[in-house]
C-alpha cells in the first residue's frame, strides 16, 4: 500500500510544482519585460524584448525621478491610499467587534448586507456616485475619492475582521471586564493588539486596491495636480505613445512603492488571511 501510494503523492507533488512554476513564470515574465524595458531603448525593444539591455539605458528612469509631475502624483497617491486605509479600517474594526462580540437582533441580516456588499459592482455606482460627490462639492478634492473607496472597501474588512475577532477566546473577555475594563478598553488595548495581523491584512488589501484604482480618481478629478500615478500612467502613455521603454519605466516606477508595502507587511499578511480562514 505504502508502495502504491508514495508515487502517486509524488506525482501530485510534481504537478503541483509545475503549476506553481506555471503561475510564477506568468507573474515574473511580465514584470522582468518592464523593468528591462525600462533601461533600453525601443529599437532593443524589438529586437530582444526579454534580453538584457545592451546598452543599458538609465535615463528612461532617472528623467522620471526627476520629474515634479510624477513625484506629485506619487505624493497624491500616497495622501490618498495611507487616509482612506486609515478611514476603512477603523470604521471595519468598530463595526466587525460589534458584529464579533455582541449578539443582538437582526445582527446576522445586517451581516450578510456587508456580504451582499461584495457582490455590488463598482462600475455600476460611477455614475450616481459622481452626481453625489458634485452636490457635496467633493469634485477635484481628495475626499471625493478617500471616501468612497473606504466606503467600498468596507464589506471585505467587516468579514475578515469579524472572523479574527471571533476566534479571541470568551474567557480573555471576561478576564478583561473582571479587572475593570469596559468594552470600548478591552476593544482598544487588548482586542486590537491581538488583531495585528488580521489588520495587516486588511490594511495592504485596502492600500494596493486603492494604489491601483483608475476610475476614481479619473472622474473625480479634473485638476491634474491632483492625478494619482495610475491616472498618470495613462496620461503618461498618451503623450509618449511611440516611447514605449520610456513608459515601462513609468510604470515600473508607479509599482515600486505599493511593492515595498507588501514586502514589508507579508508575514502579517500571511498569519492574518491563515487566521482568518481558521475562525
Amino acid at each position: 500500500m505504502t508502495s502504491t501510494a508514495n508515487p502517486a503523492l509524488r506525482a501530485r507533488r510534481l504537478v503541483l510544482h509545475l503549476v506553481c512554476i506555471v503561475v510564477g513564470a506568468v507573474i515574473v515574465v511580465p514584470v522582468w519585460f518592464g523593468v528591462l524595458g525600462g533601461f533600453k531603448d525601443n529599437g532593443q525593444l524589438s529586437v530582444n524584448p526579454l534580453g538584457l539591455p545592451d546598452p543599458w539605458v538609465p535615463s528612461n528612469y532617472t528623467d522620471i525621478l526627476t520629474s515634479e509631475v510624477f513625484w506629485r502624483q506619487l505624493g497624491n497617491s500616497v495622501l490618498i491610499a495611507v487616509t482612506g486605509t486609515f478611514i476603512m479600517v477603523a470604521a471595519a474594526a468598530m463595526v466587525a467587534f460589534v458584529f464579533a462580540r455582541f449578539a443582538f437582533r437582526g445582527r446576522e441580516l445586517l451581516f450578510t448586507l456587508f456580504g451582499v456588499g461584495l457582490m455590488f459592482p463598482f462600475a455600476v455606482a460611477i455614475l450616481p456616485l459622481f452626481v453625489l460627490l458634485r452636490s457635496m462639492e467633493l469634485l477635484d478634492n481628495p475626499l471625493g475619492v478617500i471616501l468612497p473607496q473606504a466606503a467600498f472597501g468596507l464589506p471585505i474588512t467587516v468579514i475578515i475582521l469579524r472572523q479574527f475577532f471571533r476566534t479571541i477566546p470568551g474567557e480573555v473577555e471576561e478576564a478583561a471586564i473582571l479587572d475593570g475594563c469596559s468594552a470600548f478598553g478591552f476593544f482598544w488595548r487588548i482586542l486590537l493588539p491581538m488583531a495585528r495581523p488580521a489588520l495587516a491584512t486588511v490594511s495592504v488589501l485596502a492600500l494596493v486596491t486603492s494604489w491601483n484604482n483608475f476610475m476614481l480618481p479619473l472622474v473625480v478629478f479634473t485638476d491634474q495636480s491632483w492625478w494619482t500615478l495610475p491616472v498618470g500612467v495613462q496620461a503618461f502613455q498618451g503623450q509618449y505613445s511611440d516611447d514605449t521603454a520610456r513608459v515601462l519605466a513609468y510604470v515600473v516606477l508607479s509599482m515600486v512603492p505599493a511593492l515595498g508595502f507588501y514586502a514589508v507587511a507579508e508575514r502579517q499578511l500571511i498569519s492574518g488571511l491563515s487566521g482568518s480562514v481558521k475562525g
